[in-house]
């Protein structure tokens, strides 16, 4: 269904995409995941023909996207970050406007406008205009003006942000219902449990270039058999007692994956329970106050940490 091969973009002499490749099938489900900065809305634009590569490829159902823009763009649907919408126009209103610049008319984009307004939640509400309505409620219509066409491919950049449980709760189930009828989905997202919950295939990429790329297990199985330990410790002299607890821990337990965050020291070991041991005794020897830690589980947060050093949420 997607091929994106090779591409590479520079702008005003730095290099912002590195040779990203990757291909997916009809049906597939895909989380693009990455600090802000990493390149995604980049990438985004590229997939979607509105940016233009420096070199590299993308074919969407066979089309090339660079020599057939229009015709390769009528396969896709766009959910962007930030609200598509006219405001003053109803549900309906801007459902029906996004309808006929997709080219439906006459009967075919009655019907389908309204079965989108259930689709979405919003048939009681079609004739209220759209600047009346919550947060959740403009992205539901938002969905529904990508989906109108029965896109093969639905690109969604942030679609949950700032919305309320209920619409958020909606907008997924609307995906993935979206997903089991055969339309292949790219999602990015901040909220890592929702690509877990949405994704098959996961790509984690920064500065640039995809880091990792696979399923959540295949991912967890490449930070082996390490977990994750939290630290947190009360700072009374300020970073002075930061910097004896990683003087400590350079001295006693050289360890490569271990990073600073405020009043917390993060790392990773295939024997967590043994090091907990010991760098709690460390510590407490050191006289600093020690208030929690813990070791924590793999999900896709602590495998993105691992292979960043990042917070996803920076």
């Amino acid at each position: 269904m997607l091929k994106v091969q090779n591409i590479i973009k520079n702008y005003e002499g730095k290099q912002v995409l590195k040779g990203i490749s990757f291909h997916l099938k009809q049906g597939e489900s895909f989380g693009l995941l990455g600090p802000n900065g990493a390149g995604k809305s980049t990438l985004i634009g590229i997939m979607t023909g509105l940016i233009h590569a420096t070199s590299g490829t993308v074919t969407i159902g066979g089309i090339d996207l660079h020599k057939e823009t229009k015709h390769a763009q009528q396969l896709i649907g766009i959910v962007p970050q930030e609200i598509a919408l006219y405001l003053d126009m109803s549900a309906k209103e801007n459902l029906t406007f996004w309808g006929k610049m997709y080219g439906l008319k006459g009967e075919e984009l009655k019907s389908r406008v309204q079965e989108i307004l259930e689709l979405i939640g919003l048939g009681n509400r079609a004739n209220d205009k759209v600047k009346v309505f919550s947060g959740g409620m403009k992205r539901r219509v938002n969905i529904g003006c990508a989906i109108l066409h029965r896109p093969k491919l639905l690109i969604m950049d942030e679609p949950t942000v700032g919305i309320d449980p209920q619409s958020r709760n909606h907008i997924l189930e609307t995906v993935k219902t979206l997903n089991s009828e055969g339309m292949t989905i790219i999602y990015t997202s901040h909220y890592m449990e929702e690509v877990e919950y949405l994704c098959e295939k996961i790509a984690i990429m920064d500065q640039g270039s995809f880091i990792k790329v696979g399923d959540l297990s295949e991912l967890a199985e490449l930070v082996g058999e390490k977990r994750e330990i939290i630290f947190t410790i009360k700072c009374e002299q300020g970073q002075k007692d930061m910097e004896r607890v990683c003087q400590y821990i350079n001295e006693y337990h050289p360890l490569n994956d271990f990073m600073v965050q405020e009043n917390q020291i993060k790392l990773f070991d295939d024997n967590p329970q043994h090091l907990l041991s010991q760098l709690i005794q460390g510590v407490t020897a050191l006289h600093v106050q020690l208030i929690s830690a813990e070791v924590v589980e793999p999900n896709l947060e602590n495998v993105f940490l691992y292979f960043t050093g990042k917070k996803l949420r920076d």
